[in-house]
């Protein structure tokens, strides 16, 4: 029989959401999509991820946010990676809309456009994705699973891996912005190496 847990532990009610009742560490990302009008929307996400090891790219998002309509009407996304310094930049683009259905606040972000597809990226993030909607997953509660195939990436050079280049040096020059969902942000500049057992395959 096995030992007793070692800490106390609490039964969470699930007729409510669990998530706001403990810390999970994601990144924090802001993606971006063209309105009907032609001008350029941003959102901050944090429930963001490759979906799987091919160059694939999902968000957690709702039909009642315009990202989703406009997603869907577009047929692409963009997706920015955020500095810990940027943190705020998240906020702005988070602000609401006025009674013309415009972001006002979005004039102060410093912004420039994506190469191939229809969008706008927020200016010094440190990984820039372009994606194709590749599907839209509807019926997790009220939230919907945003897909994307990537069709064209950049880079910044002091946050890009190298076979000469220790992992560490990279997260001391290019420390990443943590989202520690709720509410919650962290800079990321000391990692390390993870212990694989051996003959541990992807």
């Amino acid at each position: 029989m096995a030992d007793r847990p070692s800490h106390a532990f609490v039964d969470l009610d699930l007729t409510a959401p669990i998530w706001d009742r403990f810390f999970t560490v994601t990144p924090l990302v802001v993606i971006g999509t063209r309105e009907e009008d032609g001008r350029y929307d941003f959102a901050p996400k944090h429930m963001a991820f490759p979906l799987g090891w091919d160059n694939y790219f999902g968000f957690i998002c709702t039909p009642r946010h315009q990202t989703y309509c406009n997603i869907g009407r577009e047929g692409s996304f963009t997706v920015s990676f955020l500095r810990p310094e940027q943190v705020v930049l998240a906020s702005i683009s988070a602000a609401p809309r006025n009674e013309d259905d415009v972001k006002p606040a979005l004039a102060a972000l410093p912004s420039f456009a994506s190469s191939v597809v229809a969008g706008a990226f927020l200016q010094d993030a440190y990984v820039f994705l372009e994606c194709q909607l590749d599907r839209i997953v509807d019926g997790f509660g009220i939230n919907s699973l945003i897909a994307g195939r990537i069709v064209a990436t950049r880079v910044q050079e002091e946050a890009l891996r190298m076979s000469d280049r220790d992992d560490q040096e990279v997260l001391l020059q290019a420390p990443l912005l943590a989202y520690l969902s709720p509410g919650r942000y962290a800079k990321i500049e000391r990692s390390f190496s993870f212990p694989f057992h051996t003959g541990f395959k992807r």
